[in-house]
């Protein structure tokens, strides 16, 4: 990874619009029109390079944020979509059809774990849900039908750790595709690296970065991405989870601040958890120490970006874990809301939330408590005023004594 920085891979993009703009003009039209109708059909058939035919096939706006994202990961290119999940399931359509098999890290977002579950047997696609941290269990679980190893970088909520390197030498060992949703750790880990086929993000939460927008990528090979737009048997072409040009642009931009941003969140998470740990409190941070998979993740980063912003803290109940969140959003401490990767520290209680679609059984079989509390740590200047201020939230509820 010596000479691979993904900050500087974007930056190093530089495409100028059509009036010598420093930002790319946005394609705002949904057809394109042609010169000759040879052009048109050969277009259509994806024969003509930087030839446009219907936004739901492609646009220049798309494409830019494709190329980007590509740089970011280090894939040969990328698909966006207008959602996470716009790209989770075309992407796993696309690899499995009836009667294939796919092995799932159990803790994975709410979303995509209810796909697997309840919608992909509907399609004849069955997943064996194992625990990802566990290499003897997830290699056991491989069967002849099996074609796709999927987890999560760090998983959502419990913050597990997933070893890429030694999940790909499992995947290829079995001829499996291994696909990686790092939602969760943008710049921080570069999964491609590691070994990965494919790798998902949710563009809604720290690349976007302002809760404004909903969106999606697939990063993956020139083979792979050409299949899933192929407008005869492509799942995001015929599936439709088309991102909006003007949507793309505004991801574009803040995509240049990312960098700057993933310092900050993981700067100031770091220090909430080692406070937090110090006073006692079950705390779960990949940069602590006592994170289970806290050296095996020191080896996967990319140093300069951290840990990421991205904490639990147990406070005993669900009752106790409302309180908490309730009086800290009165304090202007942050917003009691799911999803990550704003400005200001986001906390829910995913039991109940972003995990409310797993059964309650498996929830505790997890260790996915009552009491726990999922924090998106957010960029604030002062991270000891904010810690403070959290602390004495948690005294006032006798949470802390």
């Amino acid at each position: 990874m010596k000479n691979f920085n993904p900050a500087d891979n974007i930056q190093d993009l530089q495409y100028f619009g059509e009036f010598g703009g420093v930002n790319p003009s946005i394609s705002d039209s949904s057809t394109y029109t042609f010169l000759s109708a040879k052009t048109m059909f050969d277009t259509f058939e994806g024969n003509m390079e930087g030839c446009y035919l219907y936004s739901r096939h492609s646009s220049p706006s798309n494409l830019y944020l494709d190329k980007a994202l590509a740089a970011m990961e280090g894939t040969e290119t990328a698909n966006v979509s207008a959602s996470g999940m716009g790209a989770i399931t075309p992407t796993l359509l696309q690899l499995c059809g009836t009667g294939d098999h796919i092995v799932s890290s159990r803790t994975i977002y709410g979303g995509t774990y209810a796909f697997l579950k309840n919608f992909a047997p509907r399609l004849g696609i069955k997943t064996t849900f194992v625990d990802i941290t566990k290499l003897d269990v997830v290699e056991a679980a491989i069967t002849s039908e099996t074609k796709v190893l999927y987890c999560e970088t760090v998983s959502n909520p419990l913050l597990e750790v997933a070893d890429i390197a030694s999940l790909a030498k499992i995947a290829k060992k079995y001829n499996l595709k291994l696909v990686v949703d790092n939602t969760f750790s943008p710049l921080s880990v570069s999964p491609a690296r590691l070994g990965a086929d494919i790798v998902i993000h949710s563009l809604t939460k720290y690349i976007n970065g302002s809760s404004d927008t909903v969106g999606g990528v697939t990063c993956a090979s020139q083979e792979f991405i050409d299949s899933l737009k192929n407008v005869n048997s492509g799942a995001s072409m015929l599936l439709g989870p088309t991102m909006d040009s003007l949507r793309s642009a505004s991801v574009m931009k803040n995509l240049r601040t990312l960098h700057i941003r993933m310092k900050q969140h993981s700067y100031n998470a770091m220090y909430l958890a080692e406070r937090f740990e110090k006073d006692g409190l079950k705390t779960v941070y990949p940069g602590l120490a006592s994170h289970p998979s806290h050296e095996i993740y020191k080896t996967m980063i990319n140093p300069e970006y951290g840990f990421g912003g991205m904490m639990t803290l147990d406070v005993g109940t669900l009752a106790k874990a409302n309180e908490l969140m309730e009086l800290m959003q009165a304090k202007n401490l942050g917003y009691l809301a799911v999803s990550l990767g704003f400005y200001k520290t986001l906390f829910s209680a995913p039991g109940t939330s972003t995990s409310s679609e797993i059964p309650m059984d498996e929830q505790i079989a997890m260790g996915l408590t009552d009491g726990l509390i999922r924090f998106s740590i957010g960029l604030d200047n002062d991270i000891e005023r904010t810690y403070q201020m959290m602390k004495k939230c948690m005294i006032e509820l006798n949470v802390l004594t």
